[in-house]
């Protein structure tokens, strides 16, 4: 049975914020860069494009982080 998260708006929310802040976070470390950055195109380009949204728009993706674990923890 897959969990509840996997079917819900907000856990789509937590897994693309997560992914965006993961993968900006790899274009940090160099040898993450160069191994799962360097493709900008196709499948492998979703994990730049990612890491190019976390880097732009750090600030915005950072309160959305915030107000997603105060949602997760205290509201929901």
């Amino acid at each position: 049975m897959a969990p509840h998260f996997m079917y819900s708006l907000d856990g789509i929310l937590v897994f693309g914020l997560l992914f965006v802040c993961t993968c900006a976070y790899f274009k940090k470390v160099p040898r993450l860069k160069t191994w799962l950055l360097s493709e900008k195109k196709g499948v492998w380009g979703v994990f730049y494009k990612a890491a190019v949204i976390g880097t732009r728009l750090h600030a915005a993706v950072a309160i959305a982080c915030v107000v997603m674990a105060f949602y997760v923890l205290f509201i929901k």
